[in-house]
């Protein structure tokens, strides 16, 4: 039956939230399209009746006054109400992106804590404390090896500093007793000596030949 009168089995999909808060939307804003309108009608009956003395036409302006002005009412709760229903469904679309980002959030951790476990079961913590150790034997051999290197030879290791500064201290004394030397500067003539070296300048070659001859 359902082939012969061509009835589809497939089903028209659900409003969703976000198409209901658009089609409320569009409903509050044709009426607030209409609520305009009528608030133009009201400043034309208001302006009739400041031009018109009482009696039946003004009144019959008063009246159709009243009637826009209920109407306008109308309007405007229904406008309140819609703007409370887009609230509720805005809400409740928050929450539901919060639920739903929740959950991604806890399969992501499941995932992760699932890596964790298979990564840190691969590690021997034994082996890296045996490694650890290595290290710090190695590590003191390097020192030790590195204090030999670097030992002092021919200084004996009994020597103090305080001992050493006061032999410092007595070869000052000593210098300053017994004043200064020539020794310290080799180019300084010495204070016995009275005149400056005279240079003795070799005989040219005509005086050698006439030594010589004679």
């Amino acid at each position: 039956m359902n082939r012969f009168f061509g009835s589809s089995s497939s089903k028209t999909p659900k409003p969703s939230l976000q198409d209901a808060i658009t089609s409320t939307d569009a409903r509050a804003a044709s009426i607030e399209v209409k609520i305009k309108k009528l608030d133009a009608e009201l400043a034309r009956y208001r302006d009739q009746m400041s031009k018109l003395r009482n009696g039946p036409g003004k009144n019959a302006i008063q009246e159709r006054a009243l009637r826009t002005l209920k109407q306008k009412k109308m309007y405007e709760a229904q406008i309140s109400q819609l703007t409370q229903q887009t609230f509720n469904m805005e809400s409740a679309a928050i929450a539901t992106d919060n639920l739903r980002n929740t959950m991604a959030t806890l399969e992501a951790m499941k995932v992760a804590n699932k890596e964790i476990k298979k990564q840190y079961g691969k590690i021997d913590i034994d082996k890296i404390e045996n490694m650890h150790y290595d290290m710090e034997e190695l590590l003191e051999q390097a020192n030790e090896i590195q204090e030999t290197l670097g030992r002092s030879y021919a200084v004996p290791d009994e020597l103090d500093e305080a001992d050493l500064e006061a032999e410092l201290e007595a070869l000052a004394l000593e210098q300053e007793e017994e004043g200064p030397s020539y020794l310290e500067d080799l180019s300084k003539v010495p204070d016995f000596v009275d005149e400056a070296p005279v240079e003795i300048e070799a005989p040219k070659e005509h005086e050698a030949i006439k030594t010589t001859a004679s």
